[in-house]
């Protein structure tokens, strides 16, 4: 079974119709980078997935579950579908590590022990544990965007979603936060990653979809769909930004 299922996803924004008829199945452990121009709907359609935007027609199934059925808790979907975003939205006047904690100690009623173990644990692994005590104000662009993956991985999500989380940083900072994202696809984290980062897709992509004008117009393999895009408008945007 796939762990998400989308199913003839429609969105409007009034008159503009963002998402148009998209069908897609995401399997546990898959890692789908999306890309395709700006205003292409790469953002709105990840975001319909753990209900950050609404959507007017359609079915997104989440592990066998619509997450429209009345009974779906909305809180505990987002808790099982992380998302980190391009603006880091960190809390200012917490510590990183309180950051991080915050939703396992208000959502999920861990202890604070527990949470401080775990905190450190995730700051372990994307590399800053040494920043724990730190405000984010005191911090990298690309450390603060480590701190929003490890506060995403800290409610222990089933999927991370990943909104063009390099696009804000400057350039010698991407590379740490593409690598933290590398580990995770290499630990079996199942991702749906909205990226630029074309040397990210080929090296950890499973699958590249191609967006534009709310549309999937192509899918395939990195090595096929960098080699040996199909549609005209794939191999223009390749031309352009490769």
């Amino acid at each position: 079974m796939a762990m998400i299922e989308v199913n003839d996803l429609h969105k409007w924004y009034g008159d503009f119709h963002v998402l148009k008829g998209i069908n897609e199945s995401v399997q546990q452990g898959e890692v789908l980078v999306i890309c395709g121009p700006s205003g292409s709907g790469k953002s709105t359609f990840i975001r319909c997935i753990n209900r950050l935007e609404e959507y007017q027609k359609g079915t997104i199934l989440f592990d066998g579950k619509d997450i429209h059925d009345p009974n779906v808790n909305i809180n505990t979907l987002r808790s099982e579908i992380g998302i980190v975003f391009q603006q880091f939205n960190l809390y200012p006047h917490l510590t990183v590590l309180k950051n991080v904690t915050l939703a396992p100690i208000k959502v999920k009623g861990m202890d604070k022990k527990a949470a401080d173990e775990l905190g450190l644990q995730l700051l372990n692994r994307v590399g800053i544990h040494d920043q724990a005590h730190k405000y984010p104000a005191e911090l990298s662009g690309g450390q603060q965007q480590r701190v929003a993956i490890a506060r995403g991985l800290a409610m222990e999500p089933k999927v991370m979603l990943f909104d063009e989380p390099t696009s804000a940083l400057d350039p010698e900072m991407i590379n740490e936060v593409l690598n933290v994202m590398k580990d995770l696809a290499r630990e079996g984290k199942t991702m749906l990653c909205v990226t630029h980062e074309m040397g990210f897709a080929r090296e950890v992509a499973d699958r590249v979809i191609f967006m534009d004008y709310g549309e999937v117009l192509e899918q395939n393999t990195p090595s096929e769909f960098f080699k040996n895009p199909q549609h005209e408008r794939s191999k223009q945007f390749l031309k352009e930004i490769l």
